[in-house]
């Protein structure tokens, strides 16, 4: 990564934040991603590289490992209208090439429709979807077979060499999900669901989901995440399903993130969040 032109911020992110309107719960994570927020101004990005999970929603019969948008909206969700994201096909066109010139098997995607692990973090740390292109990254964390850790590295690392190519422009690349949390709706292995079906199922497992937080795990993904210790990552992100219940998945986005300029991000904030059923955190590189 070329110091200056890069910037790497991983954030999990939940839909009980839309709830908690009066911004009550998950202060101390809030507070983190005010600073990462912060970092992101001073910074000032000229393009968007994002990596996200697909909550079986973008993707029901097809589900690719890995996928680049060529053009793609955010779906109306949490009392938030569709509206379409400035993607710049041109590069993201130019980065799928590279991407399969590397030997990195990606799904090119248009017109796809994707949810609030793609929206809340252009809000929260950029403060609208409009406000820089971006190129959307799926992986499927959600819906097994799900990519091995190392693929998600590789992805990262094929990703970053692309962007080292590009002219001298300001990039900021983010990870979206985790950390340790078992949402019920993804603890049923189905590869389609109703928005209904969906909701009936969190609501009547949300008091279990609560107790499945796992700090341990979260604390161990975060120092392996600030040291960039791979090694650790794959065996934690491998265990994910086991010990940190099956929405840990989503921590691919982060080692794919992360790869793209393979050094450590610090932890600006953690915080277990009962109401969110989440352990929440966000890093940054420095």
């Amino acid at each position: 990564m070329t110091s200056g032109r890069r910037l790497v911020v991983c954030a999990s992110h939940s839909p009980g934040m839309e709830r908690d309107t009066e911004k009550v719960q998950g202060t101390e994570f809030r507070d983190g991603l005010s600073r990462a927020r912060k970092k992101v101004a001073e910074f000032d990005p000229e393009l968007v590289v994002l990596f996200g999970g697909d909550h079986r929603r973008a993707f029901r019969h097809v589900v690719p490992a890995f996928g680049i948008a060529l053009s793609a909206g955010i779906m109306a969700e949490a009392g938030h209208p569709a509206a379409p994201l400035a993607v710049p096909g041109d590069t993201a066109r130019a980065m799928s090439e590279h991407l399969l010139r590397a030997g990195v098997d990606v799904a090119v995607c248009r017109k796809i429709d994707l949810d609030h692990a793609f929206a809340q973090p252009l809000r929260d740390l950029l403060g609208g979807l409009d406000r820089v292109p971006v190129i959307p990254l799926p992986i499927n964390c959600a819906t097994p077979p799900l990519p091995q850790p190392e693929r998600a590295l590789a992805f990262g690392r094929a990703v970053g060499s692309f962007l080292d190519g590009l002219p001298e422009i300001r990039i900021l690349v983010i990870g979206t999900g985790g950390l340790s949390h078992s949402p019920p709706s993804l603890e049923v292995d189905t590869f389609e669901l109703a928005d209904e079906e969906r909701a009936r199922l969190i609501a009547e497992g949300a008091a279990a989901a609560r107790k499945k937080i796992r700090p341990e795990w979260d604390a161990a993904f975060l120092e392996a995440m600030a040291a960039w210790d791979e090694p650790t990552l794959v065996k934690l992100t491998g265990e994910a399903t086991e010990r940190a219940g099956v929405g840990a998945n989503e921590v691919r986005t982060w080692l794919a993130a992360g790869a793209t300029g393979g050094k450590g991000l610090q932890t600006l904030r953690y915080q277990v969040v009962e109401e969110w059923i989440t352990g929440m955190a966000v890093a940054a590189t420095a």
